[in-house]
This record gives structure tokens, sequence and C-alpha cells, in this order.
């Protein structure tokens, strides 16, 4: 019997899927267990192996084209097979994007305007040059001052005279500030390049849209003491080799161990519930090429220096190859986004749902600090807290950022709960 392929949901999130690749071809024999397609989802490119045996007589969905969860990608049957009514059982029983969408209106005699849905862009537009046309000249006095001799050599030469700054009495634009202008040599064209947005950033866009626009963030920021962290993260990088541990990692630690501390904020928001969870589980920013993914540190608090480090090492060496799984990426109660080794010193982040607070994390500074009543330089490092005021107020996150300084400002403190 025939086996309609449909295209699988490999993330919570996915709605639709990429073709990648073919593994097989028309006409192949296929085991159960060959892997049939790479597929990339909204996270990331992943083999799709077929739980069926015989013949691929049919694919749908071509390489580099997508079709949503749930639609009709191949057929894997016996040869022989009627394809044609196969399929069209299959699309029969399988709702199209915009019958999920439709909702039930009163009717009307009037008739109804039908949409037509634009076809999608094309991957990338080559850049064609537009004509500009020649910025006209301003004479009048009440606007611009400039001298005729400089009004016909600017005409002449196609200068636009907007940027352009007169060296003449009174600011005027002489014969001498056009000559010397640069503008007649560049050319005054507009390019640009279309191209079609990946699954990983359609979802990118609407999750943050939806927690930016739904969440009501309120803002906390502190500014730390770095400088027994530095001199830790020094002392422990002398004594262990060959990798090392980074600031991200004593961060991440910092944090787990404070939100055991406080519960309440190892939340998140289901609307009809507010989930407290026992666990703690931190989610990690790693940027890739088409975005960003999070994948998760599991049981964080319960985890030493060096096993934080290796995992999260791990997963930005197979998110940046697209190698990441389900299971990687999902279920974080605490999510921390890091700009510090970029430079950035202060920023905010947009929460990450189901959470209800990110850690936007900034890069270490040195500036001259008042210590014992003497100014030396010291390493300071600023963390800025998003909330979500539906499940976390303002005390509460002040008194999380709190324990989190206690723990980040005295490693010995937090090492002092584990061993490295």
């Amino acid at each position: 019997m025939a086996e309609v392929i449909k295209m699988p949901k490999l993330s919570d999130t996915m709605e639709e899927g990429v073709i990648a690749t073919w593994e097989k071809k028309v006409g192949d024999q296929v085991n159960a267990g060959d892997v049939l397609a790479e597929i990339e989802s909204d996270k990331a490119t992943m083999e799709f192996e077929s739980f069926h045996a015989g013949t691929l007589l049919h694919i749908e969905i071509p390489a580099g084209k997508s079709t949503q969860v749930d639609g009709v990608i191949a057929i894997i049957g016996e040869k022989g097979d009627d394809i044609e009514a196969i399929l069209k059982a299959a699309k029969a029983e399988t709702p199209t994007k915009k019958e999920e969408k439709v909702e039930s209106k009163p009717s009307s005699s009037a008739p109804v305007k039908q949409e037509t849905k634009p076809s999608p862009a094309p991957a990338a537009v080559k850049a064609q040059p537009r004509p500009v046309e020649k910025s006209p000249v301003v004479s009048d006095d009440s606007r611009m001052k400039i001298s005729p001799l400089a009004k016909r050599l600017a005409e002449e030469r196609g200068v636009s005279l907007r940027g352009i700054r007169g060296s003449g009495e009174n600011g005027r634009i002489v014969k001498r500030d056009i000559e010397s202008s640069n503008l007649s040599q560049i050319p005054q064209v507009e390019r640009y390049r279309d191209v079609e947005t990946s699954q990983m950033r359609k979802t990118i866009a609407r999750r943050l849209s939806e927690s930016k626009f739904t969440a009501p963030h309120f803002y906390l920021t502190i500014d730390l003491d770095m400088d027994r962290a530095v001199e830790a993260r020094k002392a422990i990088n002398d004594a262990i080799t060959p990798e090392k541990i980074s600031y991200n990692d004593l961060v991440i630690k910092a944090a787990a161990i404070a939100l055991k501390d406080h519960p309440n904020v190892n939340a998140g928001w289901f609307g009809d519930f507010i989930r407290y969870n026992e666990h703690v589980h931190i989610g990690v920013a790693v940027a890739v090429d088409e975005g960003l993914l999070v994948p998760v540190v599991r049981h964080a608090d319960g985890k030493v220096l060096t096993q934080i480090s290796a995992e999260v090492r791990d997963y930005a060496k197979r998110a940046k190859t697209k190698k990441l799984q389900p299971e990687d990426w999902q279920g974080n109660t605490f999510t921390i986004s890091n700009l510090g080794m970029f430079g950035i010193e202060e920023f905010t982040a947009i929460i990450n749902p189901p959470d209800s607070c990110i850690m936007a994390v900034g890069s270490i500074r040195q500036e001259p600090v008042v210590k014992d009543g003497e100014i030396k330089i010291g390493n300071r490092m600023k963390v800025t807290l998003s909330c979500d005021h539906r499940v976390v107020d303002g005390v509460l996150g002040a008194q999380f950022l709190e324990t989190f300084r206690k723990y980040i400002e005295n490693p010995i403190v937090l090492l002092g709960m584990s061993s490295i």
C-alpha cells in the first residue's frame, strides 16, 4: 500500500519547512530508516528518515522549495500505484494555510473581493541602476546662496548642491566649492538586492514581535565590580588545560544559582496559568548567519564551570553547521544574551517566550573607581534584566539581580557551591 510522506513538525514553533536536498530520487528503493531528505526548519537543517519501505514513486516538493507542516512532500509505494489518485486524496485531507485561517462571517449578498497573494520575491535580484534626475540648482537667496558662476558650473557638471557648504561670504557657494566637490565623481545610482526570508528569520520575527507587543517589558540595570571575577577566571584557566572557561560561563553559573534562590523569577507565562519551574534550564543566545538560536544548558545550577563551558562551545559549533536537534533548543526557563565580546557595553533584550526574563550582558570595561578612599582602575560590567511584568514585579527582579551580584562579584562563594 502506498504511503504519503508529509512535512514533519521538527520543532514546537515550526509552521513550514524547506526541502534542502533529496537523498533519494524517483524510482529509488527506500528502506525504513534510510535518510530520505534534509529538511530546513525554523531552527536547523536535519536529516529526515523514512518510516516506510518501498519505491519512491513521486516527489511533490522539489529541493529548495517549501511547504506547510503536514503538507505532502512525496509518495512511497509499489510500482503501478495510481499516483494521481493518491495525491488527490492526500491533498483533500490536508488543509491549506488559507483554509486554516478562514473565519466564519455573516453571509452577504454583496460580492466578496478576492485577494491574490503575490508571488514570493526571488532569492536575489540583480541590482539595476536607476537614472537619477539632476538635482535642480537653487538660486533663490532665501533658500540657498550661490554665485552665478558656481551655479553654471554645477549645472554643467551635474553636481547636486545638497551637502555642499559654501565658503564664500555668509555661506555663499562659490566656484571653488563646486570644483573641490567630489560629488560629481560619484555615480548617482541606487542599488539594492532582495533576499527571500528564511524559515528561521520568519520565526524570529514572529516570536519576538509577539513577545515585544504582548508581554509588558520593563528593564533593570546594574553595574558590577568584576575585579574578583577577572582574577578567578585567570587562576582557573591557568590551572586547567586545554580548554578555558569564559566570563559567560561564570555568568551562566551565577544566574543559575541565583534562580534557585529566587524561584519566582524562574517562571513562565502560559495565559491561564503561571508555571514556576523547579529545574533551571538556561537558554544561551548563539548568533548564526540566518539569525539567532537559543540552545539550552539543562540543570545549569548543578553543573560545574567546565561542563557548562564544554556544552556552550559544542552548541555554538553545531549551531553554525545547522546540526542542532530539537531537544537542544527546547525547555529553557531563563535566557542569557551576551554581546560583550563585540564591545557592546549595555543593551536591552527581548524576552524569549515562555520565559519571564532575559538577561543582557555587556562587555567588561576598565574605568576609574573609588576603592578604600582611593581612585583605582577597576573592571566593570553592566547587565540588564528584561522582565515580563505579568510574572515578575520590580522588587522581585531587583532582588534577583542583587543575589546575582553577590555571586558574580564573589566567585569564591559561587565556586564554593561546586567544584570547577
